[in-house]
């Protein structure tokens, strides 16, 4: 489970940096090429179809992160680990000190 969560995050990131790569930091950007004064039914908000996928990837990617930290093992507390090394001796063995 966790490798799909790892593999999402990492296709979410990939498609992040190329949406940012289509977009024009000034203003432009996509929706400049394509649109036209005359154009009726063509694309009209693809600069808001970008900044709305920009932001679903980000947070696809903040709410995956978030999970896979959740899922992972907790440490256990150092008394525990230390119960867990020190085995007591069996009834029938004395101890050699």
């Amino acid at each position: 489970m966790d490798i799909i969560l790892s593999i999402i995050v990492l296709l979410s990131s990939i498609l992040l940096i190329l949406v940012v790569y289509v977009q024009n930091p000034k203003g432009g950007g996509l929706s400049s090429d394509f649109a036209s004064p005359g154009q009726l039914g063509g694309v009209k908000k693809t600069n808001e179809f970008i900044d709305r996928l920009t932001w679903s990837l980000a947070g696809i990617i903040v709410l995956v992160s978030i999970v896979i930290t959740v899922r992972q093992p907790k440490p256990k507390s150092p008394e525990a680990q230390k119960a867990n090394t020190e085995q007591p001796a069996s009834p029938g063995q004395e101890s050699s000190k």
